[in-house]
């Protein structure tokens, strides 16, 4: 009778709609509804009998210990945590029982568990959301607001109130909401927006300053977004961060990129940055000045394809590659810039890596000073010690003339004077005199000679006019007439009647003069004499060239002396070896340059160069 009713007892556990155990004293299941079975994921013929700590594993301790307790008579209660046959983690709600035979003797436990897997995870999510939430806002320094018109009340969370510095218990209303935020500027436009979002419905969020409860200045993001109910707003949800830092981290950003960049556009250099691919991402302001734009915006993202000429490019492209692969940077290098416009100019270049985070080449900082001024300087300076060279070269030999031949002169008049003294016949002394004489008149035109050179040579201020040169000729041909009738010479002009050249009229007329009467005076004596003139353009030269077919000279033997002081090459009685010395003299003095060809028996051509109106 008691087995039957035994087992009628466990039948009716077993139809239990709720997870429930019978365990005895050592904790082995004596009776299990389905549901309990279920619940932990067990097989209904491996059950009865066994331990619970063997059927439920990686169970919570701390619920297997409050069995120990049901066996004291304590009722548990609380929630554990196991892992079911799938490897997933379940909770359960529990109630611990003692279980009492018929004379209230404790044979075991009867346990009661709820699966609340699905609601605690909810729950836990929930939570964590929440810490997530929390920390982020604490972090971000983001608080919350929210406005009732309803009931006209404000909240502000923790956060917000943190910011303002308010209390924690700090009932605030939007008036006094609105009154913290900086007079001026921040308070007229926050309130202007809170009342278009209650009036309009319109959103916001603006940058503004507030003046917290402790006094202190502080920018923060402030937003707001309206709820409408049938068409009318019913209360305002925004956010409210803290962004002092960043905002004040910005400004002093600015503050010193205006600083960096007035730097850099006032520096007397050009400075650019350039990308990988060498397109310019900044510039400074003499950059721009240098290639003529007045906006940086004109010449960002363009290459020096763009803007230079493209064997220059190339070269400067080349440049940039070499210093991003070996990232050794380009020090003082003197290059010569050439733009589209064909203008160059000498800079003084240095290139530098731009190097990224990693280490690696993003680009290159690239500073360039402008030294054509310097070069010109050089330049001149370069000239200068070769004018100066020549000068002394000149000087001495110039010297070493005039010693000479006012010895030579000195040395006739201390002998004629001896024979003078000594000379006892009135007729042979008359014949002295005249030699005195003669000698005297020799020394005379060698002085005048000598003061032409020196006259020459120190008048370095001489001023070049603009002349026509077949008018010129045509009045030394005039002055000349009659030396080229009487040796019928022919002169043939190949120049145009509008060519001009730039030269001090005094000495043009000079050196025509000179030059016709050298061809004239040095001409064939067996052929009629043929002058022939023409004129030349060169770069920065108009060249004036005077041909004829006279004797002319040995260039292997006599070149170099051509133009010396009293060098003569042939044997004419009225050969004096001044005249080209002279001339020579004057078209330096101009800036220009004298130059012969000639063969000997065939006659000679002299080219003189004479500088341009607009040449330096």
């Amino acid at each position: 009778m008691k087995e039957t009713k035994s087992v009628a007892y466990s039948y009716l556990i077993k139809q239990l709609p709720s997870a429930t155990v019978y365990l005895n004293t050592n904790f082995e299941v004596v009776h299990a509804s389905d549901n309990w079975i279920k619940t932990f994921d067990l097989c209904k013929t491996n059950v009865f009998g066994k331990r619970l700590h063997k059927l439920v594993k990686h169970a919570n301790k701390k619920w297997l210990q409050s069995l120990d307790n049901c066996l004291l008579g304590q009722r548990q209660e609380g929630l554990a945590s196991f892992i079911d046959n799938q490897g997933n983690e379940k909770w359960l709600e529990y109630t611990h029982l003692p279980w009492y035979d018929e004379g209230e003797n404790i044979v075991g436990v009867i346990m009661q568990v709820d699966d609340v897997s699905e609601s605690y995870g909810d729950q836990m999510e929930i939570e964590r959301l929440q810490t997530l939430l929390q920390s982020q806002s604490e972090i971000a320094k983001v608080g919350s607001w929210e406005y009732d018109l309803v009931t006209e009340k404000l909240t502000w969370c923790q956060m917000t109130k943190a910011i303002h510095e308010v209390p924690k218990d700090y009932d605030p209303s939007i008036e006094a909401g609105i009154q913290f935020y900086k007079q001026g500027h921040s308070r007229n436009t926050i309130a202007m927006l809170v009342h278009k979002a209650l009036v309009e419905g319109v959103a916001f969020r603006e940058k503004l300053q507030i003046i917290t409860a402790g006094g202190r200045e502080k920018w923060v993001l402030a937003a707001g977004k309206p709820f409408l109910k049938n068409g009318k707003v019913t209360r305002l949800i925004g956010t409210f961060q803290d962004i002092d830092e960043q905002v004040k981290s910005e400004i002093k950003t600015k503050e010193s990129e205006k600083l960096l960049n007035t730097l850099v556009d006032n520096l007397p250099l050009n400075v650019y940055v350039k990308d990988k691919e060498s397109r310019k991402i900044l510039v400074n302001k003499a950059e721009c000045d240098y290639l003529g734009v007045h906006d940086k915006e004109e010449l960002i993202g363009k290459s020096d394809f763009d803007l230079y000429d493209k064997n220059i490019a190339e070269i400067s492209r080349n440049e940039d590659i070499e210093v991003m692969r070996t990232l050794v940077p380009i020090i003082g290098k003197e290059t010569v810039s050439i733009k589209k416009d064909e203008t160059a100019t000498t800079f003084l270049t240095s290139k530098i890596p731009l190097l990224g985070i990693n280490g690696n080449a993003t680009g290159i900082i690239g500073l360039s000073m402008d030294i054509s001024h310097l070069k010109e300087k050089e330049n001149e300076l370069r000239n200068l010690i070769n004018v100066t060279a020549v000068q002394n070269k000149k000087l001495i030999n110039f010297a070493h003339i005039v010693s000479h031949n006012l010895r030579s002169h000195t040395a006739n008049f201390s002998m004629l004077l001896n024979f003078l003294i000594q000379e006892k016949d009135e007729a042979e002394k008359q014949r002295i005199v005249d030699m005195l004489t003669n000698a005297s008149d020799n020394l005379m035109q060698t002085l005048e000679d000598l003061n032409e050179v020196v006259s020459i040579s120190t008048n370095v201020n001489v001023e070049r006019k603009r002349l026509n040169v077949n008018q010129q000729l045509a009045k030394i041909e005039q002055n000349l007439s009659a030396l080229l009738k009487e040796h019928e010479v022919e002169i043939v002009n190949e120049i145009h009647d509008s060519t001009v050249i730039w030269s001090v009229p005094a000495y043009f007329d000079s050196i025509l003069l000179n030059l016709i009467t050298n061809a004239v005076k040095y001409r064939h004596p067996k052929r009629k004499p043929v002058i022939r003139f023409s004129v030349s353009k060169r770069k920065d030269y108009t060249i004036f060239s005077i041909e004829d077919n006279g004797l002319g000279i040995d260039m292997a033997k006599n070149g170099e002396k051509l133009f010396g002081m009293y060098k003569t090459f042939h044997d004419n009685n009225d050969s004096r070896g001044i005249g080209l010395y002279i001339t020579k003299n004057q078209v330096e003095a101009m800036g220009g340059d004298i130059r012969a060809t000639s063969e000997l028996n065939k006659g000679t051509t002299f080219n003189v160069f004479f500088k341009n109106e607009d040449s330096k």
